[in-house]
């Protein structure tokens, strides 16, 4: 309701479209673009609205992703549960939180990590993993293997006729990816008090205020998801537009002085929810025997977000107990429906 940027009609028309997608079935993958224009959704609603949260949830913008991961994001993420929109944020950086932070808790729990030893071949024989070739020639045998990488990676170690053999691995040909670029800005002065801002009818969909990171400069990141549309936008004319837009949205970033800037973007950072995309996710039970797999491009039931890679973890540990004969279930429930959410949902009449 506080949506300044949208008409009372258009927030009408916006409710309207949640309610009939709460009673959509879950399954159900046509093309999300259609699906909206058949459901009395304007350009303005899709662009002000639809488009803001999927393209930042999905990185993946409204005209190419499928209803059933469209539906999970306003669904699950909003519909079925009070709690179900929080997100927690890590009080470290990322690199830390995924790089010291994970080193010292792996080897605290006796896993040895070999840094710069790049995979490249996965060696297979008779249907079983016999080792991992690394880039120095040297081999590493065990008695089970978890493949973690992207599934371009995959595809690049396994052996070409081991793949044209599987359709889990051949499918994989058929995923499409997506590119995020981050824009980082440091001022010489802050451009405003908010820590973080979503971004409506701009270049980007969120800006994140870093603070003064250090003595004198202050560092804002602008997130542009589903950044294939900026393809051969040099760097410069990419720091440009943002620092424009910033400078309309935020009258201090006017008057600040741009002390350095860096444009970083990586070009297949995850698969695309098109329609239909689940037919070509492999389950983390691989062909080969002692092979596992995990990654938010595996078969999760959760589009490629941090969630889904964490549930791919879980199911992966649970196909290889039971490879191993001891069947256990260590993947965690999703929050559930509760009562008063269902019965006010369910019994809502079709408008």
């Amino acid at each position: 309701l506080r949506a300044h940027y949208l008409s009372l009609i258009e927030k009408s028309r916006v409710a309207w479209g949640l309610l009939q997608l709460r009673l959509t079935p879950h399954d159900a993958d046509p093309p999300f673009i259609d699906w909206l224009q058949r459901h009395r959704q304007t350009s303005r609603t899709i662009d002000r609205f639809w488009g803001v949260v999927l393209t930042s949830a999905l990185n993946e913008s409204p005209d190419r992703v499928g209803l059933r991961y469209a539906r999970k994001v306003f669904v699950d993420g909003f519909m079925s549960h009070p709690r179900g929109f929080e997100v927690s944020l890590p009080n470290v950086p990322l690199d830390r939180l995924y790089g010291q932070e994970l080193h010292s808790w792996l080897e605290q729990h006796a896993v040895h990590v070999l840094l710069n030893s790049a995979v490249r071949a996965i060696q297979v024989r008779d249907n079983r993993v016999q080792g991992l070739e690394l880039r120095d020639g040297a081999v590493i045998e065990a008695d089970w293997y978890v493949a973690t990488v992207p599934f371009s990676r995959l595809l690049d170690m396994l052996p070409l006729d081991v793949i044209d053999a599987f359709p889990a691995f051949a499918g994989l040909r058929q995923l499409e990816t997506s590119p995020i670029t981050s824009v980082h800005l440091w001022y010489d002065r802050p451009i405003t008090a908010l820590p973080h801002v979503v971004l409506v009818d701009c270049v980007g969909q969120w800006m994140f205020n870093r603070g003064e990171v250090t003595a004198g400069e202050h560092y804002v990141q602008v997130v542009v998801s589903a950044a294939r549309r900026f393809r051969g936008l040099g760097h410069d004319e990419f720091r440009r537009r943002i620092t424009e837009e910033l400078a309309r949205l935020f009258p201090p970033a006017a008057s600040a002085t741009l002390l350095r800037a860096r444009v970083v973007t990586e070009h297949a950072a995850t698969f695309s929810a098109v329609p239909g995309v689940d037919q070509w996710r492999p389950a983390q039970a691989s062909p080969i025997h002692n092979l596992l797999l995990a990654g938010d491009w595996t078969a999760t039931g959760w589009p490629a977000t941090m969630e889904g890679a964490v549930r791919s973890g879980y199911l992966a540990t649970e196909a290889l107990l039971a490879r191993q004969g001891k069947p256990e279930q260590v993947l965690r429930p999703d929050l559930g429906s509760p009562y008063l959410y269902r019965i006010a949902v369910e019994t809502a009449p079709s408008l």
